[in-house]
């Protein structure tokens, strides 16, 4: 494994690595590409990277540069990349899953199809298919709504999958898949097959890797090139075995209502199919019950709305699990990556 190749090929062409390293342009994506290819090939045996802010304090960290190849290699290896095959680059190169995305390019030879993050994807050129990609929801949204997909794989992160969307999925014929990733292991460490006859329910973890569950029921993650070779997750599992398991919700947005404990990711999932607009559970201190659960929706308030909001809360949840206000806001608050901001939800 060549971790500091000569040449990178970007859309079709071996561009010299020294010469992208003296090259200079206007847009900012690009930019920020540049500037991780530079990092990528500085003296140091290590990158820093910023962590997303999903579950805490945005933060930066370090990660060994073999580590960032290994984790790189595991993705080649399950997708069976050839060298030549074409890969998309359609992430922020400042988060670790854009990082990764041409490390992958570069140990692997392939040929990094190279594009802004904001694109609506109606542009790619479709003179040979794209072999492998990794987007986040929006995106997909967008690459959904073209004539045609020419992506032979794509690997969907940054948050939980939206129901209606897994079940949009289920209608093309390229293989979907869900990331379990954290910047800590240098993006995923499990999948989860999300189309098809053999989608699955659970996450598989890719070589090398394994996970078992804590006295909290919550993953912790082993595998090579971590200090003390595991690291703590504060998400509750539940293990199939060593190597497959599910994902219930994360202990930090547990929500304690009468002395019973609740996860706002179950409840929402439980919502998902019949809710007309987005939403999020959360909850506020309440007197009598400690906290209340708080159904947040995004839009106008609107009686009719609200009426058939409760009517699906009464059919689809338990007697505990209904919440105790519908409270419309005008917009979800979210991190950068998508994912529902509960710490700013809770101050709603």
């Amino acid at each position: 494994m060549e971790l500091f190749p000569s040449h990178i090929t970007i859309n079709g062409e071996a561009e010299n690595i020294k010469e992208l390293l003296h090259r200079k342009t206007n847009s900012e994506w690009e930019q920020t590409w540049l500037e991780f290819l530079a990092a990528w090939y500085n003296a140091n045996d290590f990158i820093e990277v910023q962590t997303s802010g999903s579950t805490g304090t945005p933060k930066t960290i370090t990660l060994k540069k073999d580590f960032v190849a290994a984790s790189a290699l595991r993705t080649i290896r399950f997708f069976e990349l050839q060298e030549g095959d074409r890969v998309l680059h359609c992430l922020p190169s400042r988060y670790i899953a854009g990082k990764l995305m041409t490390v992958r390019a570069l140990i692997g030879k392939l040929d990094l199809q190279l594009v802004d993050p904001a694109s609506d994807f109606t542009h790619l050129p479709d003179d040979k298919p794209i072999r492998f990609a990794a987007m986040v929801i929006n995106q997909v949204s967008k690459y959904l709504a073209l004539p045609e997909q020419n992506i032979k794989n794509l690997l969907i992160g940054g948050s939980a999958i939206p129901k209606p969307l897994e079940e949009q999925l289920q209608q093309i014929s390229t293989p979907c898949y869900s990331s379990y990733a954290m910047t800590e292991t240098a993006t995923h460490i499990a999948l989860r097959k999300l189309n098809g006859s053999d989608k699955t329910e659970s996450y598989q973890c890719l070589d090398d890797i394994s996970v078992e569950l804590d006295e909290r029921e919550c993953i912790r993650i082993l595998m090579p090139g971590l200090e003390n070779g595991a690291i703590q997750t504060n998400d509750f599992g539940e293990l199939k075995d060593r190597h497959h398991f599910k994902l219930l919700g994360r202990i930090d947005n547990v929500i304690i209502s009468g002395g019973i404990k609740f996860l706002p990711e179950q409840i929402e999932e439980k919502l998902a199919k019949e809710m007309p607009l987005p939403y999020a559970i959360g909850s506020v201190p309440d007197k009598h019950l400690g906290e209340k659960i708080i159904l947040f929706v995004e839009g106008k308030a609107d009686d009719e709305v609200k009426t058939i909001i409760q009517n699906h809360c009464i059919l689809l949840l338990a007697k505990y699990e209904q919440p105790k206000e519908i409270r419309f806001i005008e917009k979800l608050p979210c991190t950068e990556n998508g994912k529902i901001d509960r710490k700013r939800l809770k101050l709603t």
